[in-house]
């Protein structure tokens, strides 16, 4: 039997050996079988294709020399480097796994099939797909961690401009504080001091971020937290801000729940900060806060042009820039809402935008409590 007739044939079992091997593994112990079994069929079916085209003596050594001709479309092995990279699989995991798909089927087309005249012809197209299979993704593994590389130095410029914007005015208004006013005074001062930790909270985010690989999930630091009582701190905060908005903050029901404070007062932030940049000057910004049974809901609503729905469904995608955004500061990279919605899902929330009647709304949905696997 030829090798890709086997491999189409034999697929599950090529995949279920494949899966038990990949277990004595170093690089991927630990791994979940559904991640290992994830999008490898289509690589296999890839390979096969392959297998079963003619190829030339010329066409072998372009391939084995990397000057094959890039395919028409985004290729099997292309995509699945670019989700081992989104999954936090690192450059050996990767590997390995093309290791574990070459020992299995070799060995068990071996044992089932009696050698024929093809067997070396074979062996060796395996070899080179699976050589081209490596090559494809690993080019794209490492292209999807060097843009989430570009993503969290954006995140974190993004993410420190604020608290540092806010220091700086209040720094500028104590100056101006005349040294009798010392009540006045104590409370800049702790102003500043407040500032100053969430910047160094969003320091010690650096270390997180590089553990999670750039960009594969944020860790949370989940306590009992009131964000009721969280969002009328930001809330104090957002107003003198923005100076120019009317800021109007509701809350009802029970907003208690196992959340991490700083990272949900990050998000309100982006929230209303991305609401009060976006609107008229002197129109108002509603922050509507719900304590539902399981979950809290965090809602900002603010006068807005109409969005079309298509650019209205990419405006949680990050370096994301359009027309509306024009009037934005130039030094910002549209990263706001894409903080916003990897907050959300880190809680195992959600955050989605709507618009109707001129006005635009984010709604971000936080379970109470994180839900079992």
């Amino acid at each position: 039997m030829r090798l890709a007739q086997f491999i189409r044939q034999a697929r599950e079992e090529i995949l279920a050996e494949s899966f038990a091997y990949a277990t004595q593994i170093p690089a991927l112990q630990g791994s979940a079988a559904s991640v290992l079994r994830n999008h490898l069929p289509l690589v296999l079916n890839t390979i096969a294709l392959d297998l079963e085209q003619p190829q030339s003596r010329e066409q072998s050594i372009d391939k084995s020399l990397g000057h094959a001709a890039p395919p028409a479309e985004e290729s099997a092995a292309q995509s699945h480097g670019t989700l081992r990279a989104r999954i936090g699989l690192d450059i050996e995991q990767l590997v390995a796994e093309y290791r574990v798909i070459r020992s299995c089927v070799l060995r068990l087309w071996t044992e089932a099939c009696e050698p024929n005249e093809f067997v070396i012809q074979d062996t060796v197209r395996f070899n080179e797909a699976i050589d081209q299979a490596v090559a494809e993704s690993v080019a794209f593994h490492a292209a999807e961690i060097a843009k989430w590389r570009h993503i969290f130095l954006g995140v974190l410029g993004h993410d420190l401009r604020g608290p540092l914007n806010a220091m700086m005015l209040t720094a500028e208004l104590l100056e101006r504080v005349e040294s009798k006013s010392n009540g006045q005074a104590m409370y800049l001062v702790g102003a500043l001091l407040r500032n100053g930790r969430r910047l160094n909270a969003l320091l010690d985010s650096l270390l997180e971020y590089n553990k999670a690989t750039l960009g594969v999930g944020m860790q949370l630091n989940r306590e009992a937290v009131d964000l009721g009582a969280e969002c009328q701190e930001e809330f104090e905060m957002l107003q003198r801000a923005f100076p120019k908005r009317q800021i109007q903050l509701q809350i009802t029901g029970d907003t208690r729940g196992a959340f991490d404070r700083s990272r949900v007062r990050q998000a309100v932030s982006n929230l209303v900060s991305n609401a009060a940049q976006h609107s008229p000057e002197g129109s108002a910004v509603a922050v509507i806060v719900i304590g539902q049974e399981t979950a809290v809901e965090i809602t900002t609503e603010n006068v807005a042009d109409p969005i079309p729905q298509d650019v209205l469904n990419t405006l949680f995608d990050p370096l994301r820039r359009n027309a509306s955004e024009a009037g934005a500061s130039s030094g910002h990279l549209g990263l706001g809402l894409f903080i916003v919605r990897e907050i959300a899902r880190a809680h195992q929330g959600e955050v989605t935008a709507t618009t109707a009647d001129g006005v635009i709304r984010f709604r971000m949905v936080l379970p109470k409590s994180p839900r079992t696997a």
